[in-house]
């Protein structure tokens, strides 16, 4: 059995100008990532300039150039944000969820879902895969990335070490779910109810059969 290394589960943190080493600058970066994400809403991914970002967060095109050298990388930190605010909220279901196996599938679709109809530039940029599948990391793609952060996850939960066979399924899922849920969502901003559902059930099917985990 192979195991997975912590280094495979980084996500290649964006390399920006400026560390936000002081309060002031985290500060400062979130608010440029709120107004990229708000023109994303507005205009789409390609209404993202450095001018109208550095309007939009009432900051100078110098404070954009500060802290990211180019709108691509500040879309790359936007994506980064995106994925660890789902993960964030998706660990907190998986906390929260009863003993039986699989119990927290249903919380980490719904956590995507509940993203994609409210949090601001999610539906557009999601993680980065509309862009380029390998958006967040040039050696990853951005779903193995996500598989080997659930990997992660679900060893934490049940006290063991994932390996890669784990890693597979999980990305196996993953590739399955992203398909899916991009459908329910190209014509439906609220998301296609009978798409959202076949994803629950293919991809929840999937990870019990090839994934048997015990009772937390």
């Amino acid at each position: 059995m192979t195991t997975t290394t912590t280094t495979a589960l980084a996500t290649d943190k964006v390399v920006m100008r400026t560390e936000p080493i002081q309060r002031r600058s985290s500060e400062r970066i979130e608010l440029l990532l709120d107004a990229a994400a708000a023109l994303i809403d507005d205009h789409g991914i390609d209404g993202v300039t450095t001018s109208a970002v550095a309007k939009r967060s009432a900051s100078s095109v110098g404070v954009v150039y500060r802290y990211f050298p180019n709108i691509q990388t500040l879309l790359r930190a936007l994506a980064a944000r995106n994925l660890e605010r789902y993960l964030a909220k998706v660990w907190h279901g998986i906390e929260s969820s009863g003993p039986e196996p699989w119990s927290s599938f249903d919380s980490t679709l719904d956590v995507f879902v509940e993203l994609v109809r409210t949090e601001p530039g999610f539906r557009a940029l999601r993680f980065g895969d509309v862009i380029d599948q390998r958006f967040i990391n040039p050696e990853l793609s951005n779903n193995s990335i996500l598989a080997r952060r659930f990997a992660e996850q679900t060893g934490a939960t049940y006290g063991f070490e994932p390996d890669d066979e784990l890693v597979f399924h999980y990305e196996v899922a993953v590739e399955m779910a992203s398909g899916l849920l991009t459908r329910a969502f190209q014509l439906d901003k609220n998301g296609d109810a009978r798409f959202i559902e076949a994803t629950r059930t293919l991809c929840g099917d999937y990870l019990r059969t090839n994934v048997p985990l015990p009772r937390s």
